[in-house]
């Protein structure tokens, strides 16, 4: 069994039978094969001596049972590594920073506390995942919709505190987050917001309270265990429906983005768009490549390739959630300011007024329609990958400088053009793209340190044009927080002095996005 940095055998065994004694021995979890299942089954390190292993885990049932592990571990200097269904994957799935913390699994703090289709909120525990939530509505006949990640298995609470996103207008996942239930590093409790007031009756509409606002502490940090969330939800609406938008020439995305940034901004369009490219693809599949490479085709000749094959260069499909006459006018409305683009083309798509059956063909409309899935994985190419996502612009110029940059990359390391890592960019925010990269990784080690030099390499650049990661995979934290780096990386210092005053033990989950405790720090 590994043991905690700093921490003697005697100490990790009195803690261990303590956690026993808070939640019953059979919830902490100390074997060989139990420790292979909180690892990261596509780690970046497989097979090296830097992969992330864990040492024990406990599984507590309620929020007291957590304070009461908080208060274990202080006493002992014991690292936890907390998580909720642990499936994160491509980020780090349930593995620590910190090889051999403990981890604080939550999976069994799964209850739906309630659900109110009135005001259009749900309170969960950390173990419940969208599978959970949308059959407690459906169940229940409720008219709420949920907005599901990909993979439908995630938690909502912690896909939220992570700042994920969705596709229907719930996309954004922390800024639907309104009030949260906090365990702090000395184990004591707190409720934020409105939750503060004792019998508060909006702790879970109204997201401020009274006084500085504090819930943003425990997005992506480590100074706190958040134990219950509340979360916005969207009303079910009367129908559905979606179209495409497409343009011809590759010049056409400059005017495609700035009419889409408008509309989204006027709330007139509000679900996740993918920036598609017929002709990218199309270039890709002939051994081309999605970069602007150094010796590759110009852009009128790609222009010229997009005539010759009567393929739009630049397309998205739009979705549209309300009322039947609305979204119509909607469309309508997008369609006539597209149109002012020479050549701008439009496909009519699916249109439901519920209830009624879905086309279930399309992988990714369950997922646009509230519904939770595995679909995601079916789209996928098999093995494991490194997720790299920066947030860029939501401008064509900036989409073309994207393009430029990973494209030289390409060319310094010698990567195969046809070895496409990158996609075209998401909108899961109103006002930025984000660009998601997969880098396969494999059980084979060479492949996995190409991949490591491929990824850094990537941050790298991507800072310096002003690109930021806003997640990373648990090997790659110290790396992200590094590029945040203004004024001798004050966030940094000002994360290191809240750490160290909150959790001067350092023992909630040690180097989470690149914060560490004092002592460690100092190692």
């Amino acid at each position: 069994m590994a043991i905690p940095p700093g921490v003697s055998e005697r100490d990790f065994s009195l803690a261990l039978s303590e956690f026993a004694g808070a939640v019953g021995r059979e919830w902490v979890y100390t074997s060989a094969a139990d420790m292979d299942l909180y690892r990261d089954a596509y780690s970046p390190y497989q097979g090296e001596s830097e992969d992330r292993a864990p040492s024990a885990a406990v599984a507590p049932d309620r929020v007291e049972q957590v304070q009461q592990i908080v208060r274990i571990a202080n006493r002992y200097r014991i690292p936890l590594w907390t998580i909720s269904t642990g499936r994160n994957l491509g980020y780090g799935g349930s593995s620590p920073t910190l090889s051999g913390s403990v981890i604080l699994d939550l999976k069994r703090m799964n209850r739906i506390l309630e659900v109110n289709d009135k005001t259009h909120y749900a309170v969960v525990e950390p173990g419940v995942s969208y599978f959970d939530l949308y059959r407690h509505i459906q169940e229940r006949g409720l008219k709420v919709w949920i907005d599901p990640a990909d993979p439908g298995w995630g938690s909502p609470l912690a896909n939220a505190l992570e700042r994920g996103g969705g596709r229907t207008p719930m996309r954004d996942h922390w800024n639907a987050v309104c009030g949260l239930e906090v365990v702090l590093p000395d184990g004591e409790l707190l409720r934020t917001g409105m939750g503060a007031l004792p019998g508060a009756e909006v702790w879970h509409q109204y997201k401020y309270g009274f006084g500085p606002i504090v819930d943003g502490l425990f997005s992506q940090s480590n100074f706190g265990i958040v134990t219950r969330m509340g979360i916005w939800l969207m009303p079910s609406p009367e129908a559905y429906r979606d179209g495409r938008v497409m343009v011809p020439r590759h010049d056409d995305l400059v005017p495609f983005l700035e009419h889409y940034a408008y509309l989204m901004n006027s709330d007139i369009l509000r679900g996740t768009m993918l920036l598609d490219s017929p002709l990218l693809n199309y270039h890709a599949s002939q051994g081309g490549s999605f970069f602007d490479m150094p010796g590759g085709p110009s852009i009128a000749e790609l222009d010229g390739l997009a005539r010759d094959r009567n393929l739009p260069y630049w397309g998205a499909e739009f979705r549209f959630w309300g009322p039947p006459k609305l979204i119509e006018a909607q469309w309508e409305y997008v369609k006539e300011r597209y149109s002012t683009i020479p050549g701008a083309m439009f496909t009519e798509g699916r249109n439901y007024v519920f209830p009624t059956e879905i086309d279930s063909a399309d992988a990714t409309l369950p997922v646009a329609l509230g519904i939770p899935t595995l679909g995601v994985f079916g789209l996928l190419q098999g093995g494991g990958h490194l997720g790299f996502s920066p947030i860029i612009p939501m401008t064509g110029e900036a989409v073309f400088k994207a393009q430029r940059v990973f494209g030289q990359l390409y060319a310094e390391m010698n990567l195969p053009a046809g070895n496409q890592f990158f996609a075209l960019p998401w909108s899961y925010s109103p006002r930025a793209l984000v660009l998601l990269f997969g880098i396969p990784l494999s059980a084979d080690i060479e492949q996995n340190r190409n991949g490591r030099r491929i990824f850094e390499r990537m941050v790298e650049a991507s800072a310096a044009n002003g690109w930021g990661e806003y997640r990373t995979h648990v090997a790659f934290m110290d790396h992200v927080a590094d590029t945040y780096s203004f004024n001798d990386h004050a966030m940094r210092r000002l994360h290191e002095r809240l750490k160290d005053l909150l959790d001067p033990n350092g023992v909630l989950s040690p180097g989470k996005s690149g914060i560490w405790p004092r002592h460690m720090r100092e190692g």
